[in-house]
C-alpha cells in the first residue's frame, strides 16, 4: 500500500515508520506540512495515497487551555483539510483520537457508542475533529486511544524515568484511571486494520484501542520505577496524591478506561498487557546502546 503518515516525526509517527516499513510510505510533518494552512489539503490529495494515517495533532493538554485557537486550528480545521484531501485522492483515512472526549463520570469502561462530553479544550478539539472526519470522509476509522507512551518522542514514561534519575521521592495522581497504551501496540493495530479498511469500506467507523488492563497514573509510575530499578539501581518513592492536590490548567476525566472488544472482534488484534509493554520500553531506553533520543 501507499500510506501517508501525518505527524511522521512524532512518537507514534516514528513507531509507524518502523512497523509499516514494508509499505510505500509518504512522511509529512511540520513545518513543511502545516495543519493551520489550507495547503495541507492539496498536499494530501496530490500525494495520491491509498491510506492516510492522521497522527499529527496539537497534544499539549494544558497548553490547549492557553492556546485554544491554535488547538482548534490544528485539531479541527486541519483535520478537516486532511479528511477532504483523502476524499479527493479516493483514499481511506485513519484518525487518531483520544479518551479525553469523555468526561470520566462513567463507572465502567467506555464503549464507542457512549455519549461524549469532553472536559478540556484539547478534548473538545479532538471530538470536533472526529465530527469533521465523519462529515468529510465516509471511508474512515476513528481510533480512540489513551495514555500513549513509547520509545520515541516525549511522553509520561520518559518523564517518570527522568524523575527517577533525579529525585528520591515524587508524587503522582492516584484517583484517575486509564489504560496505558504503547505506540508499538497502536502501530500493530493499524497494521492489522489498514488492509481491511482499504479493501472493505464496511469496516469504517469508530473504535477504541488501548493497552491491556487499567491502572492510575500512580500505578503507571510505580511500574516504570520498578522496571528501571534493575538497570539503574535507583529506587525513588512514588507518593500517591489526589487530583485536587495537583491542580492543572485542563480538567482530566477520572475514568479513561476504554472497552476495546469491538476492535478485537473486527480486526483480530488486542494490545499486550500494559505492564509487559512498559518493561519492553524501559529496557529499550535504558539498555546501553539501545536508547533513542528521537
Amino acid at each position: 500500500m501507499r500510506i501517508l503518515i501525518t505527524g511522521a516525526n512524532g512518537q507514534l509517527g516514528c513507531e509507524l515508520q518502523r512497523t509499516l516499513a514494508l509499505h510505500e510510505l509518504i512522511l509529512m510533518d511540520f513545518p513543511t506540512f502545516d495543519l493551520t494552512k489550507s495547503s495541507c489539503e492539496k498536499q494530501v490529495a496530490s500525494a495520491q495515497p491509498d491510506l492516510v494515517i492522521h497522527a499529527a495533532a496539537y497534544t499539549d493538554v494544558d497548553g490547549a487551555e492557553h492556546q485554544p485557537d491554535l488547538a482548534m486550528a490544528v485539531n479541527v480545521q486541519g483535520t478537516e483539510w486532511v479528511a477532504r484531501g483523502t476524499t479527493r485522492a479516493k483514499a481511506r483515512l485513519i484518525y487518531i483520537s483520544t479518551d479525553y472526549v469523555f468526561d470520566g463520570e462513567k463507572t465502567a469502561a467506555y464503549v464507542e457508542s457512549d455519549p461524549i462530553a469532553p472536559l478540556s479544550v484539547y478534548g473538545r478539539t479532538k471530538a470536533d475533529g472526529e465530527t469533521r472526519v465523519r462529515e468529510a470522509q465516509p471511508h474512515h476509522v476513528i481510533l480512540r486511544t489513551s495514555w500513549v507512551y513509547g520509545a520515541y518522542g516525549r511522553n509520561f514514561l520518559k518523564t517518570v524515568l527522568r524523575l527517577a534519575s533525579e529525585r528520591d521521592e515524587f508524587t503522582m495522581v492516584a484517583d484517575q484511571f486509564g489504560c496505558p497504551t504503547a505506540t508499538a501496540d497502536i502501530a500493530a493495530a493499524i497494521l492489522a486494520l489498514a488492509p481491511r479498511l482499504v479493501a472493505d469500506p464496511s469496516v469504517a467507523g469508530t473504535y477504541h484501542f488501548a493497552g491491556g488492563g487499567e491502572t492510575t497514573w500512580h500505578g503507571f509510575a510505580t511500574e516504570i520505577v520498578a522496571r528501571q530499578l534493575p538497570l539503574t539501581g535507583r529506587n525513588p518513592r512514588v507518593v500517591a496524591i489526589t487530583t485536587a492536590e495537583y491542580p492543572t490548567a485542563a480538567r482530566r476525566p477520572r475514568n479513561s478506561v476504554l472497552d476495546c472488544r469491538r476492535f478485537q472482534a473486527t480486526f483480530g488484534y488486542a494490545a499486550h498487557p500494559w505492564r509487559e509493554r512498559v518493561g519492553e520500553v524501559v529496557e529499550i531506553l535504558l539498555k546501553p546502546g539501545r536508547a533513542t533520543d528521537r
